[in-house]
C-alpha cells in the first residue's frame, strides 16, 4: 500500500472535473454495492473505459470486508521505529539483495546512467517494497478499490486510482488475472498505485510493455524514473548518521532546513567527531528522540520520502541501500531495553512458540494477529508484559523456558479482525 499517500493529491485533481455529486464519499451499506457500483460505471465510461472493459473487470465482483479493517493500521505508524527497521532491514535482506544486484547489475547500471539515482537506493526499493519481488500482494485490485470506492474515508481519491485500473486493463499492458496487490491497491515488485503507474511507470527492458509484474528491468528502470522526478540529485548521498552534543535540545525535523555550516554551530559531528560535510540545506532527522540515532539528511532523503510519505519508510530505504553498499548498523542504539528483531529470528519466535503448542501457523518470519496473540499468552504466563512483541526479551524468553513433556497445545485467543 506504500503508494497510496504518493498518489493521493494527483488523484484528487484528477477527479476534479467531474460532477460534484459522484465525488460524495459516503459510505455505502451492502445493499447498496449495486447502486455504488451502477455509479463507479457512469463515472468510468464518462472518462473514456468502455463499458464492456468495466463490465468484465466488475462481474461478480462483491466487496472486501477485511479491507477497511487495515485502513487505519499502517506500520509506518503504528509500531516502533525499531521493530519496523528490523524487520525491513536485516541480514537475509542485505544478502539476497547483494545477490539480485550482481544477478541484474547490468539493468541497474543503466538505471543508474539514464536516471542518475543510486542503484543502491533503487534496489533499496525493491527490496523493501516487495522482498524483491516474492512478496507483491494476493488481493485482487478491482475488488479492493472498488469496496474503497464505495465505503469508508477517502473515496474520491480511491475511485480515481479504480478509473486508473480499468484503463490500464484497457490498455492491455498487465492482463487482469496478474493485476493483485496490496489492500489499497498498490502492485508490481516496487508497489506503484495505479495513478503512479501511469504517470511514470516505463518499458525498460523494451517489449513494448510496462509489465511491473513480471519484469524486473521495468519495475527498477520505473522506480528509477519515479526517484529522478521526485527531485533525485545525482551523486549527493542521501545523508549520514552524526552525533548531538550532550543534552541537544536545539531544532530538528526534516523539514528544518539548514546550512551545514548552521548544524556544526549547534555542535553536531560525524560519528568520528569530524566537521559535517555536504552541500545544500540539511534536515536533522531523530526518528527516536534526541537519545536515539540522529541523522543529516538532504534532498536526496525526501525524494526517497515522497515515495512513501513516512520518515521510518524513508529511512529503512535509506539503511538498506548503505548495508547493500557494505556499510553496517546504525553506531547509536535505539532509545528501548527490548530491542527488535529481524525475520530469522522472528521465525525463531514462532517456532518456539509452536513447539509450546501455540497454533500459530507456519513460521514465516510475518508477526499477525495469531502470532501476536501467542505471544501475549506467552508473556502472561511468563510474568512479562503483554504487549504481543516479537521483540528481543520475548525472544530470550522463549529460549530460556523448556516446554514440559506433554503439553498439551496453549489457547490462543483468535485474532480480532
Amino acid at each position: 500500500m506504500s503508494g497510496m499517500r504518493r498518489a493521493m493529491v494527483w488523484a484528487l485533481g484528477a477527479l476534479g472535473a467531474l460532477p460534484a455529486a459522484l465525488l460524495v464519499a459516503t459510505p455505502v451499506a451492502a445493499s447498496d454495492w449495486p447502486a455504488c457500483v451502477k455509479e463507479l460505471r457512469t463515472i468510468a465510461t464518462g472518462k473514456g473505459v468502455t463499458a464492456q472493459v468495466f463490465d468484465t473487470a466488475l462481474a461478480g465482483v462483491q466487496p472486501d470486508p477485511d479491507i477497511l479493517k487495515a485502513f487505519d493500521s499502517q506500520p509506518e505508524f503504528t509500531i516502533p521505529i525499531w521493530d519496523y527497521l528490523s524487520g525491513l532491514v536485516d541480514d537475509e535482506r542485505v544478502a539476497d539483495g547483494r545477490r539480485l544486484m550482481d544477478q541484474w547489475a547490468a539493468v541497474l547500471a543503466q538505471a543508474e546512467q539514464k536516471f542518475g539515482v543510486d542503484r543502491f537506493v533503487i534496489a533499496a526499493v525493491w527490496g523493501v517494497e516487495s522482498d524483491y519481488g516474492r512478496i507483491m500482494g494476493r488481493r485482487e485490485l478491482v475488488r479492493s478499490l472498488t469496496t474503497l470506492s464505495c465505503s469508508g474515508r477517502r473515496q474520491a481519491f480511491f475511485r480515481a486510482e479504480l478509473l486508473e485500473t480499468l484503463r490500464i486493463l484497457q490498455s492491455g499492458d498487465i492482463p487482469a488475472a496478474a493485476l493483485v496487490g496490496s489492500w489499497a491497491g498498490a502492485f508490481g515488485q516496487t508497489q506503484f498505485m495505479p495513478s503512479t503507474y501511469q504517470r511514470l511507470a516505463i518499458d525498460f527492458d523494451g517489449d513494448g510493455r510496462r509489465d511491473i509484474i513480471g519484469s524486473v528491468p521495468d519495475a527498477l528502470g520505473s522506480t528509477a524514473n519515479y526517484l529522478r522526478r521526485a527531485g533525485w540529485v545525482t551523486g549527493q548521498p542521501w545523508g549520514y548518521e552524526v552525533r548531538l552534543p550532550p543534552g541537544y535540545g536545539g531544532p530538528a525535523g526534516r523539514r528544518t532546513k539548514q546550512s551545514i555550516a548552521q548544524w556544526s554551530e549547534l555542535g553536531i559531528r560525524q560519528l568520528d567527531g569530524s566537521p559535517l560535510s555536504g552541500n545544500g540545506p540539511a534536515g536533522l532527522l531523530l526518528p527516536a528522540g534526541a537519545k536515539g540515532p540522529a541523522f543529516i539528511v538532504f534532498r536526496n532523503f525526501d525524494a526517497i520520502f515522497a515515495y512513501n510519505a513516512a520518515e521510518s519508510y524513508a529511512l529503512s530505504i535509506a539503511h538498506l541501500a548503505d548495508r547493500l553498499r557494505g556499510g553496517g548498523s546504525f553506531a547509536t542504539p535505539w532509545p528501548t531495553d527490548d530491542p527488535g528483531i529481524g525475520r530469522a529470528e522472528r521465525r525463531e519466535v514462532q517456532q518456539r512458540l509452536l513447539d509450546r503448542g501455540f497454533d500459530i501457523g507456519t513460521p514465516d518470519g510475518i508477526i499477525g494477529a495469531r502470532t501476536r496473540a501467542a505471544i501475549s499468552a506467552f508473556q502472561a504466563s511468563a510474568g512479562l508484559p503483554q504487549d504481543g512483541r516479537a521483540g528481543r526479551r520475548v525472544l530470550q524468553a522463549l529460549r530460556a523456558a523448556t516446554p514440559a513433556s506433554g503439553q498439551a497445545p496453549a489457547a490462543v485467543p483468535p485474532p480480532k479482525g
